[in-house]
């Protein structure tokens, strides 16, 4: 595996799993950057690392670190990634990968003129069910509909606080940047097409919320102890209607305000032939619906996957494999290409990043207009 190390930036709920997986590969995490070196140090030392940094800038000069592992704040990514790729390190960001178009093809652009490998961290593409349904798409037949949504409830409440509901810190697109993203690549990586035209309609049920005196962690239950309220400028959630290059149609549900449903993506394509559905609370299943036999299910198996599904398999069947090991076969992809080594599935680019930020101002363009958006992939 790669023999240089690694830094994570970030100590918030993201950079800790980068952190573990990074490591499960074999792969030294050197250390990790906070917004602090107060924070830097405590992360080192609760993830028993040897460097807590105390800038970027420490990071870059570290000529041990070979890669930088990108999971602050959204506002940062540009900077950061930027300044890790002129430094000559290799770099894996978190979704979105910018706030705006214009940085993500500056980034893109860049990504081409360095010598480093890019990726962005879009793990669930890598569950074994979704590169197995991606297997099975011609066994489907033409795939006519995609539906589905991404919904989770850790914002439901008016004193539900997190950097990303500012559009200074996360863009101005919350749900939609934050898991809207996620459903976007997996189903087109899934089905191979190309999203050409949007219809959106985004809400936002708390357009006032309760600031806390202290930080407020993503999906964090702390008690609140609000200091003060503060405008929301972000959407809570939305459904949006999706026109494919093919003709083919979709459809999205996103949002953060749905009561009891935690972290659910789920997505389902309708073929000539048959129908395959996913759902990420019950990973290993996938299932198949025909019409003139009966329905089934496929249980995660490496006996009965492809062998694209099974590279990125790290367990026999009947053992579970969820969102921790996602990110481990997205990083065991990307770690692959640094090191020159062949992978039956590539890892997600800037490139791809870049378009699901075209897709992000779309959307935004398209509920604020109240009309269809074209997206120009140019």
């Amino acid at each position: 595996m790669y023999e240089k190390q690694v830094a994570v930036i970030g100590t918030g709920f993201i950079g800790p799993v980068h952190v573990e997986a990074v490591r499960r590969l074999g792969i030294t995490v050197k250390g990790v950057l906070g917004s602090s070196p107060e924070k830097s140090n405590a992360a080192a030392k609760a993830m028993n690392l040897e460097v807590g940094y105390a800038s970027l800038a420490d990071i870059l000069d570290d000529k041990d670190i070979g890669a930088v592992h990108v999971a602050s704040p959204n506002k940062f990514h540009f900077d950061q990634v930027r300044r890790s790729m002129e430094a000559g390190k290799h770099v894996m960001c978190e979704k979105p990968l910018t706030t705006n178009s214009r940085e993500s093809a500056e980034l893109t652009a860049l990504a081409e003129k360095y010598d480093v490998v890019t990726g962005v961290n879009y793990n669930i593409r890598y569950y074994p069910l979704n590169l197995e349904a991606r297997n099975r798409i011609s066994s489907a037949g033409d795939i006519h509909e995609i539906s589905g949504g991404y919904v989770q409830d850790w914002l439901l409440y008016k004193d539900d606080f997190n950097w990303r509901v500012l559009s200074g810190m996360g863009g101005p697109l919350r749900v939609v940047g934050d898991i809207g993203t996620h459903w976007l690549d997996l189903v087109t990586f899934v089905t191979g097409k190309t999203v050409a035209s949007v219809m959106a309609d985004l809400y936002t049920i708390h357009p006032v919320r309760s600031r806390p005196a202290g930080p407020a962690e993503t999906f964090s239950s702390d008690d609140k102890n609000a200091a003060e309220e503060v405008e929301v400028d972000t959407e809570d959630g939305g459904n949006i209607l999706l026109r494919f290059t093919d003709g083919s149609r979709g459809s999205l549900r996103v949002s953060q305000v749905a009561a009891g449903r935690k972290n659910r993506l789920y997505y389902e394509l309708c073929g000539a032939e048959e129908s395959l559905a996913w759902d990420q609370e019950n990973p290993n299943t996938l299932w198949v619906g025909r019409r003139g036999e009966m329905n089934g299910e496929l249980i995660k198996n490496p006996a009965l996957q492809s062998d694209a599904a099974n590279a990125f398999t790290g367990y026999p069947g009947g053992h579970a494999e969820g969102f921790p090991d996602s990110h481990k076969q997205c990083f065991r992809a990307f770690y692959n290409a640094v090191t020159g080594r062949k992978s039956p599935v590539s890892h997600p680019s800037f490139f791809e990043g870049h378009k699901e930020m075209l897709l992000c101002e779309a959307i935004l363009k398209s509920s604020d207009s109240n009309s269809w958006v074209d997206i120009d992939y140019e």
